[in-house]
């Protein structure tokens, strides 16, 4: 069952990330981490984007222990920035940018998931930016500017999406686009709680089984799919 933190960023939960350090992992095996949106984007001058949602997966059939990591504790605060996810199962963070004032405009800070379970050890970064203006100022901009080559994208960034105005003839057209989301997110979200082909002690079918590589292509979809909901 998906576990839902508290999204107010306040009481006891709520609480500063750590600053970051490096952390030895004695040579345990590496674990791959499903952590998404790969980037969070707050906006000055829109306050309900100075908050922002971090889902964390385990698709594994072990529970997970995890703890956030910062460059900048100081400007953000995390709720539940330490904790645990159950196996095949989800946990919602909740990132609230508290300094927004126009000196740390374009900044560009840097998080860390570190996890571990099974006797295993695995980390993923990404990154957080405060920009000017708002949100969807950025995204009528961005339908005059030419993408990016592919070339200059990182693997650990999602390009940001830009939804653009629907025609009035098109709206029935925009129902079922919506319909085909939902189905491939409900697919994505199965396939992540499948068990990986590696499991023997499973009661599922072994031809249910999966790879982590289709549980990374399953999850990348499905923050791309929450990106889109989100707007």
């Amino acid at each position: 069952m998906r576990r839902r933190q508290s999204h107010d960023g306040r009481g006891e939960e709520g609480g500063r990330v750590e600053a970051e350090e490096g952390v030895p992992v004695g040579g345990a095996p590496q674990l791959a981490v499903f952590l998404f949106p790969s980037e969070m984007a707050f906006y000055a001058e829109q306050r309900s984007t100075h908050r922002r949602v971090l889902t964390l997966y385990n698709p594994y059939t072990f529970s997970l222990s995890f703890k956030m990591w910062c460059t900048a504790p100081s400007l953000y605060r995390v709720v539940e920035a330490e904790g645990s996810v159950r196996a095949k199962s989800c946990v919602d963070l909740v990132v609230r940018h508290l300094d927004v004032s126009p000196r740390n405009w374009g900044r560009r800070d840097r998080f860390r998931m570190e996890v571990r379970g099974g006797g295993q050890v695995g980390r993923r970064e990404i990154w957080a930016e405060l920009k000017g203006g708002r949100e969807e100022e950025e995204q009528r901009g961005g339908q005059q500017r030419a993408p990016p080559p592919l070339t200059a994208l990182s693997p650990l960034l999602v390009p940001t999406h830009t939804r653009l105005p629907l025609p009035a003839c098109t709206a029935v057209r925009s129902v079922s686009q919506w319909v085909v989301c939902v189905a491939v997110a409900m697919l994505c979200v199965t396939v992540l709680m499948l068990p990986l082909h590696t499991d023997s002690s499973s009661v599922v079918p072994r031809w249910l089984h999966v790879s982590t590589n289709q549980k990374l292509v399953c999850a990348y979809t499905l923050g791309l799919i929450t990106m889109v909901f989100l707007q």
